[in-house]
């Protein structure tokens, strides 16, 4: 999380297979991520309607079978119950909203 200003840490931790503060909206759950060199998360999906932005490194987000790469200040989307999946070849922050219907 060094990526991100200190003030970030001081809100609450988010609860997944990831390092993560959450910052809660009204439809909305903002997330400053940031992810170590080789982390993977598996294929899945989820009610939330997701876009994000790079803020480090990069993102290498598999959707439909299809990967592609998004580097620093690249923003990227997945749509509500779509199967995706994602990995970081390098450290990793990312800043992203979980939008709720």
């Amino acid at each position: 999380m060094s990526h991100f200003p200190p003030e970030i840490a001081t809100l609450p931790a988010f609860a997944g297979p990831f390092d993560a503060h959450r910052l809660v909206a009204n439809n909305c759950d903002v997330l400053f991520a940031s992810y170590p060199p080789g982390t993977v998360i598996a294929e899945h999906d989820h009610p939330t309607d997701n876009v994000g932005v790079i803020t480090q490194g990069e993102l290498i987000l598999s959707v439909d079978g299809v990967e592609t790469r998004y580097g620093q200040g690249a923003w990227y989307h997945v749509p509500i119950m779509v199967r995706h999946a994602a990995r970081f070849e390098v450290e990793t922050s990312e800043i992203e909203f979980w939008f709720t219907q």
